[in-house]
């Protein structure tokens, strides 16, 4: 029986993965529809989580959170001065493949749909929301059953509406939005690395 308990908790092991990580994260680029306008994100350091949930031996299920608190270029946009702090923040679901374990490393592949959510941190200017990808790969060193490390690199794609407006006041007389975007995708790279807990 002791053997028996054994065996069956071993295989439990790895079933349900946590992932704290830090990272930088690079580009983004929103753009008017006559394409005289643009606002640039710095690039700028960023931090989430990933769960992920064990589906079979090369499959996990896959949550993930990220954000980036970063600074835009507004030098080209009246009344807002020549920065402004921002937030980008994703929030998305998905999987990953696994190829197999070498030399206790094993590569992956990741593909996620969620939302996007663009967040301005000056007084009076509302946040949006939008619809968002994202695919990576990378790598997990598996020194221990339960504790590993990842490393990845990761595309975020933003798709943002052809009737999109940006930087939005509401009431008062300054109500109104800067900024009225081009449709397209807005990209971004990140590369992090992060602590994997397995339980």
């Amino acid at each position: 029986m002791l053997a028996h308990g054994q065996t069956a908790g071993q295989t439990q092991v790895g079933v349900f993965e946590l992932t704290p990580y830090a990272g930088y994260r690079f580009g983004g680029t929103f753009e008017d529809e006559g394409n005289t306008i643009s606002v640039e994100l710095d690039d700028r350091r960023s931090a989430g989580f990933i769960f992920n949930v064990r589906e079979a031996e090369d499959t996990q299920w896959e949550v993930i959170f990220s954000r980036q608190r970063t600074r835009a270029d507004t030098t080209q946009l009246s009344g807002l001065g020549p920065r402004v702090d921002v937030d980008v923040e994703y929030l998305q679901g998905g999987g990953t493949y696994q190829g197999r374990v070498r030399n206790g490393v094993r590569a992956y592949l990741s593909g996620t749909l969620g939302a996007a959510r663009v967040t301005p941190r000056l007084s009076g200017l509302g946040d949006d929301t939008f619809w968002s990808i994202s695919i990576g790969t990378g790598l997990q060193i598996r020194p221990t059953a339960r504790i590993g490390i990842r490393l990845e690199a990761r595309a975020w794609g933003t798709l943002v509406d052809s009737d999109t407006r940006l930087f939005c006041r509401s009431g008062g007389e300054i109500a109104g939005c800067v900024i009225q975007v081009d449709g397209s995708v807005l990209w971004q790279i990140e590369t992090f690395a992060g602590l994997v807990f397995r339980f």
